[in-house]
């Protein structure tokens, strides 16, 4: 099983996009039993007494659009150190994400900590729409991640179809 852990800063905009595109990417491909996927925040901000916040709405309405959903329960939570065993890749939308991860988590020996867009032929990172408001061009960039990703894991060999 490959397990994936998306991150951003909240875990109400891109970091839930990206794990529910990468839910709906893996079922399509009939793979979804291969994979444990999920996505959390570098900050405790969208986290109350315990309870994170929903996905925000304008995201929401994103994947929606594109047909993706199952992310009515998803709620806020922070990532932990104890997640870095946990998972194989930890997939952070830009380098703010990446730094303040590694300050969770310690050091990462195994080399499981990179920017989404690493692994696409524009590695970049994937602006917050929380304050551009431009959620589409978010979906369009985590979804150039998420394809990127998957073929890296199809080519060599990881995922099978």
């Amino acid at each position: 099983m490959i397990k994936i852990l998306f991150i951003c800063h909240g875990n109400i905009c891109r970091s839930p996009m990206a794990e529910f595109m990468m839910k709906d990417l893996v079922k399509k491909e009939g793979v979804a039993d291969s994979f444990y996927i999920a996505s959390a925040a570098t900050s405790s901000e969208e986290v109350w007494n315990g309870i994170g916040n929903p996905v925000y709405p304008p995201a929401k309405a994103e994947l929606s659009k594109h047909g993706i959903g199952g992310f009515e329960k998803k709620r806020a939570v922070q990532i932990k150190k104890s997640d870095y065993e946990k998972y194989d890749y930890i997939l952070c939308m830009e380098n703010m994400n990446v730094r303040n991860t590694l300050r969770i988590i310690g050091s990462d020996p195994a080399g499981k900590v990179r920017r989404l867009l690493e692994y696409s032929k524009n590695p970049r990172d994937i602006s917050d729409p929380w304050f551009s408001g431009d959620f589409t061009t978010a979906y369009n960039d985590i979804w150039e991640g998420i394809d990127a990703f998957y073929e890296y894991l199809m080519y060599n060999g990881l995922c099978r179809q």
